[in-house]
């Protein structure tokens, strides 16, 4: 089998600018889970979240380099899911694919109910599942459009969270140096006492580097994106290689700076989140209401986000030959069926917040809990396979490699199979490795049982 020309994989628009991009790769790895879910983490952890988020990281960084290699020799919108069956055959571009889909289809009600969640505390007098109906029509409205639309709104909210990151480190470094009025430098207090640094243990450790793993999800929308670039290439190749010191400096530096200026203890940390807790210590005036905005806004980024990565996916899988016709029709360059489907879930979960408010979030959450793992597996697997494939007949397309090929590869996937063992362990995370692990066997069934259909009717099937 031939690899395709570094060109998209469908006839998409090609609106979205260097920009844009650069502003998606680094407005996707700050999310709500950084604002509101490191709490937790940190409760658990203790300083040593310090660790669990550098280790994660590393993980992290060395998914993104692969996919970026992929990527970069091959820009196309089904992203992993297009490389999964060039190495692995349709089962695998199958697999990955829909649950990718799949993944984000439920992260938009999910992210739909945390931001109305946040609005309904400032207006009480109108329901949640009002505000989730407004941001889903919103969202699915700018998705609907244009590609370029989609790419102004994700750069101005990154603009906007990139810069309150931007701004809390920098409050935080002359909190700790001891150059703000009224403050002290703490000294190593916090990072030591209340227990030391690892003060639960590697059992700690382990709780908040299963959390920090999961926070890191989003990045893999950039190299979906590239496909609707003006320059593919070269916009995935710079976009991959500037993430890597975004992951230390966002993460690793955030949470450095929150258990320097706070003993890990206190119990505003997981109730309010780190942010909100750390501002309040220092005390600046509103910091509760600033942060709720940037959450609110980390949360509607990611809808916005989440709706494109999934309408495109859904999109190349069928132009694959894996999915119903009518969701790979193209009005103006965008998929609008594939737009509409996708965002369906997240109006259906107006519904479920009306109906189950209480513990619909949760429910939806362990659905979802490990198939961004199953997805980091792919790409490993995938690009083991195909950088010897390239070096052998494509060496030119090889504009982003992989560090020490293969055994960094094999690192990244001792990692995974090391978290996915850890997970099965925790009782917490067990019940998301069930439901996530059911729905991954689930699609693999499916998408190998229709492989063999296809090839035993000898139509073959459609090259990705």
């Amino acid at each position: 089998m031939q690899d395709a020309p570094p060109q998209a994989d469908s006839p998409l628009g090609h609106g979205l600018k260097q920009r844009h991009l650069s502003m998606i790769a680094l407005g996707g790895v700050i999310g709500a889970g950084l604002f509101v879910g490191s709490g937790t983490a940190i409760a658990a952890a203790g300083p040593s979240i310090i660790l669990a988020y550098a280790i994660s990281g590393a993980l992290v960084m060395l998914v993104m380099r692969m996919l970026g290699e992929m990527a970069a020799a091959n820009p196309a919108s089904g992203s992993f899911s297009v490389h999964a069956e060039r190495a692995m055959g349709p089962w695998a571009g199958f697999t990955a694919g829909w649950s990718f889909w799949f993944l984000l289809c439920v992260a938009v009600g999910l992210e739909g109910i945390g931001a109305a969640k946040i609005v309904h505390g400032w207006v009480p007098g109108v329901p949640e599942w009002a505000w989730v109906a407004l941001f889903m029509l919103v969202f699915c409205g700018t998705n609907l459009a244009a590609v370029k639309n989609f790419g102004e709104f994700e750069f101005w909210f990154a603009a906007l969270k990139v810069g309150a990151i931007v701004l809390f480190l920098g409050i935080g470094v002359l909190a700790i140096l001891g150059w703000l009025p009224d403050t002290d430098a703490p000294g190593m207090t916090n990072l030591t006492g209340q227990g030391g640094f690892m003060p639960n243990g590697v059992d700690g450790l382990i709780v908040g580097l299963l959390a920090s793993v999961f926070a890191y999800g989003g990045l893999e929308t950039v190299t979906i994106a590239a496909a609707e670039s003006e320059h593919p290439v070269q916009g995935v190749a710079k976009a991959v290689r500037t993430a890597m010191w975004r992951i230390a400096l966002f993460y690793v530096g955030s949470m450095a700076v929150v258990v320097t200026l706070l003993p890990w203890t206190a119990e505003e940390v997981a109730a309010k989140g780190p942010y909100v807790a750390t501002l309040d210590h220092l005390g600046i005036d509103g910091a509760g209401q600033i942060m709720n905005v940037v959450v609110l806004i980390a949360l509607l980024s990611a809808m916005n986000a989440n709706i494109y990565g999934a309408s495109r996916m859904a999109n190349s899988l069928v132009r694959r030959g894996m999915g119903p016709k009518a969701l790979g029709q193209l009005y103006g360059g965008v998929p609008r069926i594939a737009v509409l489907t996708s965002s369906a879930f997240g109006f259906l979960c107006v519904l479920l917040s009306y109906w189950r408010p209480d513990d619909i979030f949760q429910w939806l959450l362990n659905t979802i809990g490990a198939i961004i793992l199953v997805v980091w597996f792919f790409i490993a697997a995938a690009q083991l396979r195909l950088r010897t494939k390239l070096e052998r007949e494509s060496p030119e397309k090889l504009v982003v490699k992989m560090w020490f090929f293969p055994w960094l590869t094999y690192v990244a996937l001792a990692g995974m199979a090391t978290v996915f063992v850890l997970m099965a362990r925790e009782s917490e995370t067990r019940t998301q490795l069930y439901y996530s692990g059911g729905l991954t066997l689930i699609l693999m069934v499916v998408g190998y049982a229709r492989q063999k259909a296809v090839e035993n009717r000898g139509t073959g099937v459609p090259q990705p």
